[in-house]
């Protein structure tokens, strides 16, 4: 048998070390994790802005240990029942300030159909970077997007043991182009550490972690709420077609964009690689893995609604955040890039 020693030599990437808490309940956790569980972590009080920097971050971390931890924390800490119940008590608010937001409902073929629809006057993060966006502008929003691209359709894995037949099958073929088609090199979480790179970041995992606003974490703890949660395997199948569907325009916009910046390809082969492979997984999502799911669990309309309706909302204020600092010539991160 061929072992590929070349292959099996390469070292095992360092976790991330904790991020610095932004207030009490941030600071709650973040003291627990640093000890052997399991010291007493509650507190009794969690309530906060949903969206703001305090319940996010506190939410992000809880959700990281699910994915490769931190470098000083036990793993025991990943099912200790007290930072669960803190983490079931930070869900509930957040799930609350989405559920508030968004209007509902049950018509699924209407939310997606008006994803389609781009309007004249658009002019979202990608269509600035296309046509206006500086270099600067660039690196930060690579930066705020390696919280999610360097563990690309990891939170998506979750949802694969939670359908059955069709929806299974076709998901599963969607994870498979996302991680490579079985090739480590061509990993869309690899390309994005490529791309970061290229434009001379810093590619290890978790490396910005300290520098992105509430709004960044937010659209992630979306995906791993809703990975985590049987229950809310619609929206999490919902959310990751609203994220096909928009994503394969949205990345020719950002291949043109670095192209006119004249970036090293490297940054834009993760854009051009998305901008194939999404298109075909739009179609894959909506029809064969929610139209099948649905088919079997009518019921889950209302939460495939939800799921792309938050993901649009999370990434709305996302965008407005981005372009608010950048039009006002100031960094849209907690603190610049050096």
């Amino acid at each position: 048998m061929d072992f590929r020693p070349d292959l099996m030599s390469t070292p095992v990437a360092a976790p991330p070390r904790l991020p610095l808490p932004r207030g009490p309940i941030s600071e709650a956790v973040v003291t627990a994790l640093a000890k052997v569980p399991p010291p007493r972590v509650l507190l009794r009080d969690v309530s906060a802005d949903p969206f703001g920097e305090d319940l996010q971050l506190a939410l992000y971390i809880c959700y990281e240990l699910h994915y490769r931890g931190f470098a000083e924390v036990d793993p025991a800490w990943e099912w200790e029942p007290q930072l669960l119940r803190l983490r079931g008590a930070l869900e509930q608010g957040f799930l609350a300030g989405l559920r508030a937001e968004v209007p509902g409902g049950a018509d699924v073929e209407s939310v997606l159909d008006e994803l389609l629809v781009e309007r004249v006057d658009a002019d979202g993060v990608s269509h600035h970077l296309r046509d206006a966006g500086e270099w600067w502008q660039m690196r930060e929003y690579m930066a705020h997007r390696s919280i999610y691209h360097l563990k690309e359709a990891d939170p998506h894995a979750w949802v694969i043991p939670r359908l059955q037949g069709q929806a299974k099958a076709s998901l599963v073929a969607v994870e498979f182009d996302e991680f490579g088609g079985g090739r480590a090199a061509r990993m869309h979480s690899r390309l994005f550490a490529d791309l970061l790179e290229g434009a001379g970041l810093e590619s290890s995992y978790g490396f910005y972690l300290d520098a992105v606003p509430a709004e960044m974490l937010a659209t992630v703890n979306l995906m791993s709420l809703c990975g985590l949660h049987r229950a809310l395997r619609g929206a999490m199948v919902g959310h990751f077609a609203a994220a096909e569907i928009t994503t394969a325009p949205s990345a020719a916009r950002m291949a043109r964009a670095l192209e006119r910046l004249e970036a090293d390809p490297r940054c834009t082969l993760f854009f051009t690689e998305h901008v194939e492979a999404d298109a075909v997984h739009e179609q894959v999502l909506r029809h064969d893995v929610i139209g099948d799911l649905l088919a079997r669990e009518p019921d889950l309309a209302t939460d495939v609604v939800f799921g792309v309706q938050t993901t649009e909302l999370l990434e709305d204020r996302l965008g407005r955040h981005l372009l608010a600092c950048w039009r006002s010539g100031r960094t849209s991160l907690l603190h610049p890039l050096s």
